[in-house]
């Protein structure tokens, strides 16, 4: 019966270190999946032009539209840190706040984009592409400056909005739902993952040797014996002479 529980305990250890790796694994790649999907265009606004020039279009990306997402994907991979050196509580309560953040993610994506929040987002791309193409130009004009009215060059409150995010806005939901399973796993079972400073030698035997020790330690001094004679003790007790 010993020898079966010492294997099952054996086998339960590479088990959670798979469980870990999965964890981690899992929460890195929903949090990648939503930074590559935010940077992508999610929009077009193409605002016409006086003949005989061009319309003026102006590509409006999902961090644009939606900051939020971007920065809490780089929360989950802070969170991801603070699972590898934390453990017990700690590495469950980062657990939680990764799922939470997966949870707003998915709801910021998914929350309806109205045309005036577009065109807003195209304003200040406009402006931003406008003052890093004139930085240092023509005299009398500041880079990144806004006309009088304050409308940005090439965007006009008519122009036309196209919703370009038929692949990338359900990229990011999907990746925010692996961040929430990702952050629930580690809530879960992230308490009998290794830990750093047991790397090598399971939990059980890290948080008994102590206490076995410190009984060892005690036994020693109540039967008379010096505990730090180590000489005495590898020589064995003398018989008489």
């Amino acid at each position: 019966m010993t020898a079966l529980r010492g294997a099952g305990a054996a086998g339960a250890l590479p088990g959670s270190r798979r469980e870990y790796a999965l964890g981690l694994a899992l929460g890195a790649a929903g949090a990648v999946v939503v930074l590559l999907s935010a940077r992508q265009g999610w929009a077009r606004v193409a605002t016409p032009a006086p003949a005989p020039l061009p319309a003026s279009v102006v590509s409006v990306s999902g961090q644009d539209l939606v900051p939020l997402a971007g920065a809490l994907a780089l929360a989950v991979l802070a969170s991801l840190a603070a699972v590898i050196a934390t453990r017990r509580l700690a590495r469950r309560l980062a657990g939680l706040l990764m799922a939470a953040f997966g949870v707003v993610i998915a709801v910021a994506v998914c929350l309806p984009l109205a045309a005036s929040d577009v065109r807003g987002a195209a304003r200040v791309t406009a402006v931003s592409q406008a003052g890093s193409a004139t930085a240092g130009g023509a005299a009398g004009v500041s880079p990144g400056a806004i006309p009088s009215g304050g409308a940005a060059p090439g965007i006009a409150a008519v122009g036309h909005v196209t919703m370009t995010a038929a692949l990338w806005r359900p990229a990011a939901v999907a990746g925010a739902l692996v961040i929430v399973a990702a952050g629930l796993l580690v809530s879960w079972r992230g308490a009998r993952w290794p830990v750093m400073s047991s790397r090598y030698e399971p939990p059980e035997q890290a948080e008994r040797r102590p206490v076995a020790e410190s009984a060892a330690l005690w036994d020693a001094l109540s039967s008379g014996t010096d505990p730090t004679d180590r000489a005495g003790e590898a020589a064995g007790p003398r018989g008489p002479d």
